[in-house]
């Protein structure tokens, strides 16, 4: 049973038990059903009340259904709200925690609704590129007004009861509870007092006007067009909903909505947000590390470096609450790296993000020291030195003399050997990478890097510590970069064969960006510095002599054109803007290289463009899943969508692969291996891919 029935006095409670947010799966809606229909036969009982266990009300859809027969088999939620609604006595929704989807469709059902302070409401499914589809794009407008209705329904975001009680004329709440403690009682006496209430109030019932409607709507059109850019769908199919509960009946209006749900159902954003909904829950599973593996108690941070990425990682923790002691050799690193966090936390002071006595509060959290003894009793350390494993091998050598017993070593390396820098310590076992993206106190993403030593208990301890932090943890095998960069080389190669080929920088990085990428190749390498990418091919050259590389990105770095930092890179950057001016000199270089390779510039697509470059992240991809390197296709999925700004509504490159076709995936590859100019080499289908496609299935 994922429901609870029992009866005090007059009064029948049925009590949501599905944790961990009483997701309304199969069992659940049957196990209601059978109570609602216990309580209506029963004459003793004269009112019902409806609440959850544990720590919510009710989160909505079992996610684990998604996809499945069971998400539609009936009793589905649309039959619950129904027999709610035409029940011979009242039934009162007692809500707290959490209230969303459908659950908040299913309290909408109710009769009545009383609500536990610090309850967060909301209809969430537009995040998943629908719109809500029990319901509540009619009802809710009925019972908050359709102005704060459409809000919260085209944002999908979460408002206390408390905001929502104060709403004039609202009627989503019959009363609040004085405290989450004492909502059941005052539930039930509520329940008492409306025994014998006839005719029972129904929300469908209520009506769903605006003064200005035509107007209203238009302006929320306009606005969303805006902010989507015709890449989302959803948001505008909610106004059109909320629209027909303004002007159709209220079966009619119901009606459309389910229609509307539907069709969005298949649409491939919302294919692609539904696999990211559920991608970024998988990540934190580890096959071989259960969910009740010991975890070290984390109480205090020490962070080696203090330069743009240490004191970036260490606003993560101060952020969390966690105390960090950063290490620097001189002090005027120390001074300079500490300034740079306060400087972060003022801009966020005077943009109102971040309120003084929490800004004072984060930075009593941090010292500073220029003795590695002063770390020794922290629980974990961060080092964030110069990407060389010389430096990295003193650093660990280091740590490993006078770190306590148990502490976590962690490097924050992009690229390099992590089974190697835990042997330079006498304890691989509690040595891990750490890989945070740049700048580290905003990107989302966090490569954990499993080294062949690493204890499950570390494992377990730092996916933890991500979570506190709100990063996005994926795990990765020890390799040449890892999941993410070892991608980008392969669609940076491919970037520069495209210019070679007759492509100037910005038709790439605007083809790129019309495809949905945050920002392409060649901006990304001015804001990354191009330096960093240089020194990557020089050790390539050597350890990888047979790999074909274009050497236009050399010449730029020879000219000492490193990118933003410098002011000059593929584009030209004028002193505090970002603005990324197309530099005609470049695109003179770039012409003479191509002329001394003998190649004559040729017209390129847009689709050739974008193909050539997210094909070949997907086939690196499909190495990196044979080799075990990631686990699992959607874990690279969410590596690319919080860490290298592909666009979200296309699931990511796995996922967008699956939509576009395997098959065509590997034709297309087959045309690029006759380009003379590409790495025929490269364009051969990865096993894995050829495999999939042979027997008709996909990534995910």
């Amino acid at each position: 049973m994922s429901a609870d029935y029992a009866v005090h006095g007059e009064i029948a409670v049925i009590t949501l038990n599905n944790p961990p947010v009483n997701g309304l799966g199969l069992a659940t809606r049957q196990a209601f059903m059978q109570g609602l229909n216990k309580a209506m036969a029963d004459d003793a009982v004269k009112a019902v009340v409806v609440t959850g266990a544990g720590k919510a009300f009710s989160g909505g859809a079992d996610i684990k259904e998604f996809g499945s027969p069971k998400a539609i088999q009936e009793p589905h939620l649309l039959n619950l709200i129904s027999a709610i609604e035409n029940a011979s006595k009242p039934v009162v929704a007692a809500i707290h925690t959490v209230a969303m989807g459908g659950g908040l469709e299913l309290a909408l059902g109710c009769h009545y609704r009383i609500a536990a302070p610090s309850t967060d409401v909301a209809l969430p499914e537009v995040k998943l590129g629908l719109i809500p589809g029990a319901g509540g794009t009619q009802r809710l407008p009925r019972v908050l007004g359709v102005e704060p209705a459409l809000n919260m329904i085209v944002s999908g975001e979460p408002i206390k009861s408390d905001m929502l009680a104060m709403l004039p004329g609202q009627k989503l709440f019959d009363q609040m509870a004085t405290s989450a403690s004492s909502l059941m009682e005052e539930a039930m006496a509520f329940a008492q007092s409306v025994v014998g209430t006839s005719p029972l109030p129904r929300v469908r019932d209520l009506p769903c006007k605006h003064p200005n409607a035509d107007a209203f709507f238009k302006f929320s059109t306009n606005m969303v067009n805006g902010m989507t850019k015709g890449k989302y769908p959803a948001p505008l199919k909610c106004i059109e909903a909320v629209q027909n509960a303004t002007k159709m009946k209220f079966d009619d209006g119901m009606a459309a909505e389910r229609e509307i749900f539907t069709n969005l159902m298949w649409t491939p954003e919302c294919r692609a947000l539904r696999h990211l909904f559920v991608a970024q829950r998988a990540t934190s599973k580890i096959a071989d590390v259960p969910a009740d593996t010991p975890v070290r108690n984390i109480q205090s941070v020490a962070v080696i470096g203090a330069g743009t990425m240490g004191g970036g990682i260490s606003m993560n923790f101060l952020n969390a609450g966690i105390p960090v002691k950063m290490l620097e050799m001189k002090q005027e690193a120390l001074d300079k790296g500490l300034a740079i966090i306060d400087k972060n936390y003022q801009a966020q002071v005077k943009k109102g993000k971040l309120k003084e006595d929490k800004f004072q509060q984060r930075m009593s959290l941090l010292s500073t020291t220029l003795n590695y003894e002063d770390l020794k009793d922290a629980d974990l350390v961060i080092e964030a030195v110069f990407e060389e494993l010389g430096v990295k091998e003193q650093v660990f050598k280091k740590l490993d003399e006078v770190m306590k017993p148990g502490a976590i070593l962690a490097s924050n390396t992009s690229t390099l050997d992590v089974n190697a820098i835990a042997h330079f310590t006498q304890r691989p076992q509690d040595v891990v990478g750490l890989h945070f993206f740049s700048p580290a106190n905003v990107m989302k993403l966090l490569e954990v890097v499993r080294g062949a030593a690493t204890g499950k208990d570390v494992m377990a301890t730092v996916m933890g510590v991500a979570k506190k932090i709100k990063k996005t943890a994926v795990v990765s095998g020890v390799c040449d970069g890892f999941i993410g960069n070892r991608m980008i080389e392969q669609y940076s190669r491919q970037a520069g064969f495209l210019i070679e080929e007759g492509c100037t920088p910005q038709q790439v990085d605007r083809a790129v960006e019309k495809f949905g990428f945050a920002m392409g190749p060649f901006r990304m390498g001015d804001l990354a510095g191009n330096d960093i990418g240089w020194a990557i091919r020089k050790r390539r050259y050597v350890e990888k002599p047979e790999l074909k590389y274009s050497k236009t990105a050399d010449l730029l770095c020879e000219q000492g054109r490193f990118g933003q930092k410098v002011g000059k890179g593929w584009y030209d950057y004028l002193p505090g803007k970002r603005d990324a001016i197309p530099n005609k000199d470049v695109e003179d270089m770039i012409a003479k290289h191509r002329a001394t390779l003998g190649i004559t510039p040729r017209k390129i697509s847009d689709d050739e463009i974008v193909q050539r470059l997210v094909f070949s992240l997907v086939n690196e991809a499909a190495f990196i899943l044979e080799e075990g390197i990631a686990a699992r296709a959607s874990d690279i999925d969410m590596v690319y969508i919080t860490g290298y700004g592909f666009p979200i509504y296309r699931g990511g490159p796995m996922m967008y692969a699956d939509q576009f076709g395997l098959f065509n995936v590997v034709q297309a590859m087959h045309r690029f291996a006759q380009n003379p100019h590409d790495d025929a080499q490269f364009w051969q289908p990865a096993p894995l891919l050829a495999r999939l496609v042979a027997e008709g299935k996909t990534f995910n």
